[in-house]
């Protein structure tokens, strides 16, 4: 069973930073694109960033953009992402995923940032 573990939640206030880490394991890892998620309007998870298996091409979401960045490890077999000005609405729990021909998620790690 492929578990992805990931580590870097807290409480921050706003205009803090956090950053997440996520690993997978070697098998797949350098294979997958990888992202992370959090609850949204209508959906149960939203993408928030992901990252392609080589790392050359990134995805953001509108509300993120500028102020979060992914990145990934291939050597060390995780991906991060960057989160800086955070703001409330920020508050979720924090997936992590892994795609190709099948996908994977994290137990996810609470984010909050308040005051």
């Amino acid at each position: 069973q492929v578990q992805l573990v990931e580590s870097g939640g807290g409480l921050v206030p706003p205009g803090g930073s956090l950053r997440l880490s996520c690993t997978a394991p070697a098998s797949i890892f350098s294979l997958y694109f990888m992202g992370w998620y959090r609850p949204a309007p209508g959906k149960q998870r939203g993408v928030v960033a992901d990252i392609s298996s080589s790392g050359e091409s990134t995805y953001y979401a509108h509300s993120v953009k500028g102020r979060f960045t992914i990145s990934r490890d291939n050597a060390a077999n995780s991906v991060y992402v960057q989160m800086n000005n955070l703001k409330p609405e920020d508050t979720a729990v924090y997936y992590c995923h892994a795609e190709k021909s099948s996908d994977y998620w994290g137990q996810g790690t609470q984010d909050t940032v308040s005051s």
